[in-house]
């Protein structure tokens, strides 16, 4: 078996295969994942429901599979694009973009804790320089590291405010993801635990009375099999 792919919020799931076959596992609140992680590679492709696999040792895609994996993601850059603000607790900000009817996905996508929609243009194209003008300034990135750091915090308001007045807003978004941290969850590359959420593309876990968070990209492309995990990990304090 062998993790192939990842769905990220609002309905994220682990994409698993085994001997060609792709089961989509559901990664909602209360569910046990029971994984143990083995060697990593090329996570392969999947074509009309079936898993290619791969042995190159790039993960979580080889040279060859990269290209073909964000061949089904460029955008149609004829259709309508909104230019959005996202932030993400509890002061870090973003520009970017999407097609129109996405926006609401997208932010979720990303894990935003708030979104802002800032200009409608025709195409991707247009939206592309309105994005690389605003992001001189903002920024077009957010690392996920970043995002781990700020899961149990909340938006400081404020900031979020005063970036917002240099904008003429036309809709804003607030997200709740469930999480409820009161503490940052231990960045760690796991697969066994119970879920407690997911937040854009970040899994957060719950072992042995620590919460981890999981970059659910880490996962893709290593062989697993069910068992769970005994590897020694670290724990929070509020596991003592």
């Amino acid at each position: 078996m062998q993790l192939v792919g990842y769905e990220s919020s609002p309905d994220a799931a682990l994409l698993v295969a085994d001997e060609g076959t792709v089961t989509r596992v559901a990664l909602d609140p209360g569910t046990d994942l029971d994984y143990a992680l083995g060697e990593r590679h090329c996570a392969g492709v999947i074509q009309n429901g079936q898993h290619d696999t791969c042995s190159n040792t790039g993960a979580p895609w080889c040279q060859v599979h990269t290209d073909h994996w964000h061949e089904g993601l460029i955008e149609e850059r004829e259709d309508e694009h909104v230019v959005y603000l996202a932030a993400f607790a509890p002061a870090t900000f973003k520009v970017g973009i999407t097609r129109t009817w996405r926006l609401d996905t997208r932010l979720r996508e990303q894990g935003a804790d708030c979104g802002a929609h800032i200009f409608t243009v025709p195409d991707g194209q247009v939206a592309r320089e309105v994005e690389s003008d605003v992001g001189s300034d903002i920024g077009e990135r957010v690392r996920v590291a970043t995002k781990i750091r700020g899961l149990h915090r909340l938006v400081d308001d404020d900031a979020w405010a005063d970036l917002l007045d240099e904008f003429a807003v036309i809709d804003e978004f607030s997200f709740d993801y469930g999480l409820d941290l009161t503490d940052q969850p231990v960045p760690e590359t796991l697969a066994a635990g119970t879920v407690v959420g997911v937040q854009g593309r970040v899994l957060v876990l719950e072992a042995g009375g620590t919460h981890y968070a999981v970059d659910l990209r880490s996962l893709v492309g290593y062989d697993v099999e069910p068992g769970g995990d005994e590897q020694p990990r670290q724990s929070s304090l509020g596991a003592f």
